[in-house]
């Protein structure tokens, strides 16, 4: 699947503006029969795509999104069950399969039109819409913080509401009373007048037979029973007692395994090879040559990896070798500069002059802050088990595009995509990396080429080399401050625009804003990475705010305050993080606070990170997080994540690196590609603000505010502004101060 934006839906005409186009009206109509066959066993029957009742009154969720340790299978399985009035016992969930008829529609309606108002007679034709645009792009990813503010609210809350309206339907017509009459409670329908009660299974069948509505009614906030709950999670019990199965864990009669090695430098090629003493080893059956990569199969996974490092394999000359990271930020200066200077950047955010404002300041600062490259090092390297025979392939692995990766396998084999089939495990990790096929695609190949199963296993050194990075990104600002220290202009030039489009942008009441970007394209292939473009350019709206507050000589969570008067929810969310923070406690001789406030998809987060500096080295004592996301559905699993991209924030800041030299990436393995240990963690505090306004996300927000609030703590413990990442590149002077101050 290609990436798929906002901006490129309304390319395509289905939206622009606030007005839907509909060129066809197609309405969703009664696609049970159809997906029956899928999900079904004996004894259940299909009530509308996402729920299923068996004859034992238990009730299954059919959820379109993977799980990669996030928990967001049973939170949208809590969403459901809640609105279906079920009895948190009896139900459990399966993973939707990687079928075209549960592309997930309702993630494009809710990333695409959100709370956007859309009167009751066009819902029906607006969600055909998008079953036909979802269905068309192979839609079924987990990703974007999107599972319970898109698929939840507007797949599994709905799907929920309606199979019990129509499990109401169906028993008013088989006890001849009037729907109004009837209610439910915990998986069975009540006549109260009559004092009869039957369980749900009763009417699933005749219940399954109706069109489910569109726009069925949605419990309010006081009716919920189970979100908002903390509720154990399904996937966890397997993964303590070492049943769970992950990608790697797949395992099928005959089967071999396979190592491989890309060529070092992107866009190169095999020019030749001399695998005569690869093929000579015990257990080895098979080189494989696929254009870009050697693959050596083997008997076992040690034998396949042993003998690819006997080859010796010649690349072809891509032009590339001058190329390293120092060079990648002198083209990406020089293209901001030449575009710049041309008037060629694009807009991305223009109110007010700031020209103007320049010249009638009492202060301008500049200040230019730079990224390096990401990998994303899932604890589980990439894998894939293929299966080819017969024109037909079989893929086991994990990935969070199931049926996405049904047609890129598709495409690559040159087969139907009905002859491709997707069994999706666990992920030990994913974090936007196994939204990639790459993997599974080759493991496909190789399978077709040998005639056999085929297990690939990347290894770590190939994991980190061949990657699809997060961007490098060099990014310069220039603000006006008045006589009062307030700033009146604030601009931003970066490089290279992707997603999120409102990942740069400030929520702070400065009157004139000009944040435009400009093209520098690089030979390293990029891809999301955890909260993609909020991970760079929360650290440098957020380290440069900071700044100024420095400059003003105003206390910096002041100083963020005072420029929120239109934002009553950010403050709120500030004031909580400073208030369990004590940010008004000073602390000790080389210690340090730094804070932040960052909004991305959909939820509010401030963090205040603590730092101590002993013989020039950082160490990160407490992080405190204060997140709004609207509405937790599941408390206990929205803290569980606020830590998770907290140490993934940490991670990235204080060692994350990837570097290019002769065009190659230099990093290999944990030894130079450092993460945070258990030893190193710091203390995690996490407060919720239940704001009932529209729900957000969970997997992505804590990761953008760390990074600054480290920044900033680092400053106020030693005097050295953080302006490049990592943290690690840095030496610190001890003796700073005695107390942290403005």
């Amino acid at each position: 699947m290609g990436k798929w934006t906002r901006r490129g839906f309304i390319g395509a005409g289905v939206i622009g503006g606030s007005v839907l186009v509909i060129g066809v009206a197609i309405r969703p109509g009664h696609r049970t029969p159809g997906l029956a066959g899928y999900v079904t066993g004996e004894g259940e029957n299909l009530i509308n795509a996402w729920v299923k009742i068996d004859e034992n009154n238990k009730v299954t969720a059919i959820v379109p999104h993977s799980e990669m340790g996030q928990g967001a299978q049973t939170a949208l399985t809590q969403m459901l069950a809640d609105e279906l009035d079920a009895r948190w016992e009896d139900v459990s969930f399966i993973e939707a399969p990687a079928e075209d008829g549960y592309a997930n529609y309702a993630m494009g309606k809710g990333y695409i039109l959100g709370d956007m108002h859309i009167p009751k007679a066009l819902v029906g034709t607006v969600d055909g819409v998008f079953m036909q645009v979802t269905n068309a792009i192979h839609l079924q990813i987990t990703g974007g913080s999107a599972s319970i503010r898109t698929t939840g609210v507007y797949g599994m809350r709905v799907a929920g509401a309606a199979a019990r309206e129509m499990l109401i339907t169906t028993a008013a017509r088989s006890w001849d009373v009037k729907a109004s009459e009837l209610s439910t409670e915990d998986g069975m329908i009540v006549h109260k007048a009559s004092d009869r009660k039957e369980p749900y299974a009763t009417f699933a069948a005749a219940a399954g037979m109706l069109t489910p509505p569109s726009v069925p009614t949605l419990k309010t906030p006081e009716q919920f029973k189970i979100m908002g709950e903390d509720k154990p999670r399904f996937d966890i019990p397997a993964k303590v007692d070492g049943s769970a199965s992950f990608g790697i864990d797949a395992v099928v009669d005959g089967m071999r395994y396979a190592a491989i090695s890309a060529a070092p430098v992107f866009g190169a090629r095999v020019q030749s090879f001399d695998a005569s003493k690869a093929k000579s080893m015990a257990g080895v059956t098979d080189v494989v040559d696929l254009g870009d990569a050697i693959s050596v199969v083997a008997n076992g996974y040690f034998q396949a990896s042993r003998a690819l490092a006997s080859i010796d394999i010649t690349w072809t000359e891509t032009g590339l070798k001058s190329m390293d990271s120092k060079a990648i930020f002198a083209q990406f200066q020089n293209d901001m500069a030449q575009a710049n200077g041309k008037g060629d950047t694009h807009t991305d955010v223009k109110k007010g002059d700031v020209e103007r404002a320049y010249k009638g300041a009492a202060r301008v600062i500049e200040r230019q802050y730079q990224v390096p490259y990401l990998a994303h090092t899932c604890m589980e390297p990439m894998n894939a088990l293929a299966r080819f025979a017969d024109g037909k392939c079989e893929i086991w692995t994990g990935t969070q595009n199931p049926l996405g990766f049904k047609h890129e396998v598709a495409v690559a084999l040159e087969i139907p995509p009905e002859n491709v089939s997707i069994t999706n495990h666990f992920m030990g990790g994913g974090f936007g990396r196994r939204s990639n096929s790459d993997a599974a695609v080759q493991a496909a190949k190789i399978s077709k080429a040998v005639g056999a199963p085929v297990k690939l296993i990347w290894s770590r050194e190939e994991d980190v080399r061949h990657d699809h990075y997060r961007p490098a990104v060099a990014s310069n600002f220039k603000a006006a401050l008045d006589e009062k220290g307030l700033p009146v202009a604030w601009e931003n030039l970066f490089v290279d625009k992707h997603e999120p489009a409102e990942a740069p942008h400030v929520p702070y009441a400065i009157d004139n804003q000009l944040i435009h970007f400009a093209d520098s394209p690089t030979h390293i292939p990029f891809g999301p990475w955890r909260s993609v473009d909020h991970s760079q350019h929360g650290f440098f709206t957020e380290s440069f705010i900071d700044e100024l507050a420095y400059e003003a000589k105003v206390d910096p969570y002041q100083f963020r305050r005072d420029l929120l008067g239109n934002h009553p929810r950010h403050i709120k969310v500030l004031d909580l993080v400073a208030e369990k923070a004590n940010w008004q406690q000073a602390l000790g001789k080389n210690r340090g606070r730094g804070i932040s406030l960052q909004q991305s998809f959909g939820t509010l987060v401030g963090e205040v990170v603590e730092v101590t500096v002993t013989d020039g080295k950082i160490k990160v004592d407490r992080v405190v997080v204060a997140v709004d996301p609207g509405f937790a559905v599941s408390p206990d699993g929205l803290k569980a994540q606020m830590e998770s991209g907290v140490i993934y924030g940490l991670s990235a800041a204080l060692y994350g690196e990837i570097s290019i030299d002769r065009g190659q990436v230099v990093q290999s393995n944990f030894h130079d590609y450092r993460a945070v240990r258990m030893s190193d963690a710091p203390k995690i505090e996490t407060y919720i603000i239940n704001s009932m306004e529209s729900w957000g996300g969970a997997g992505e927000p804590g990761t953008p505010g760390t990074a600054p609030a480290l920044a900033n703590a680092i400053f106020a413990a030693t005097g050295t502004r953080v302006r490049e990442l990592p943290v690690s590149k840095y030496e610190f002077d001890v003796d700073f101060v005695e107390e942290n101050e403005v």
